[in-house]
């Protein structure tokens, strides 16, 4: 299961560009949700982990694990740090991609999984281009397994940050993101949310 940032008014992201009271509360939204990932409280509770690789750690079930830091400033242009209104006060709104956490489970057989969006239905030119961070929008594989509440008590969930940076404006675009990698099922029919996520961009001048 995916989920994403800001979540206001369900799977609907619609503002002006013009009227910063309609993308405000959004802007707002994200830097509660990043507050948590800012460098300095990462790296205060966090370590710093070798990427590519599972994190797997041995010992008792009930030892407190170590969280692997995962820093807003790796969003690059969706942190919320040079631009704090996340493209969203010139019509490029940013959407974080969270998954839902499941104990043990080691997403992609070793390989990172990555994500994609295109137009979920309609016409594909409404979508004319998407930027991923980090790097080419993949799940580092150092932040599985986790280990559970208990235990992972400083875990942070790593994101993907879609930056929609030319979207058709006036127009109701709607947008699939999926997930892809070993073991994702992505297509099922009667599940929206089981390996992908589909919302609507709604960006008025």
């Amino acid at each position: 299961g995916v989920m994403i940032r800001p979540y206001l008014n369900g799977f609907t992201i619609a503002f002006n560009v013009s009227q910063p009271n309609t993308w405000q509360p959004y802007v707002d939204s994200m830097h509660r949700f990043l507050a948590a990932y800012d460098d300095k409280v990462q790296e205060e509770k966090n370590i710093e982990c070798v990427s590519g690789q599972y994190f797997i750690q041995a010992g008792d079930d009930s030892e407190e694990k170590k969280a692997c830091q995962f820093k807003r400033s790796l969003l690059q242009n969706c942190s919320g740090i040079e631009d704090p209104t996340f493209g969203y006060s010139r019509g490029q709104p940013c959407i974080l991609l969270k998954m839902n956490r499941i104990i043990g489970y080691r997403p992609g057989a070793g390989v990172p999984v990555s994500v994609d969006c295109k137009v979920q239905k309609g016409n594909e030119s409404l979508l004319r281009s998407v930027d991923f961070y980090p790097g080419n929008g993949t799940f580092d594989l150092m932040y599985y397994p986790y280990y559970g509440k208990f235990t992972h008590v400083n875990y942070t969930s790593p994101l993907v940050a879609m930056h929609f940076t030319d979207v058709q404006k006036s127009h109701v675009v709607p947008i699939q993101c999926s997930l892809n990698g070993k073991g994702i099922i992505n297509d099922l029919n009667s599940d929206r949310f089981l390996g992908r996520i589909i919302f609507t961009l709604s960006i008025g001048k």
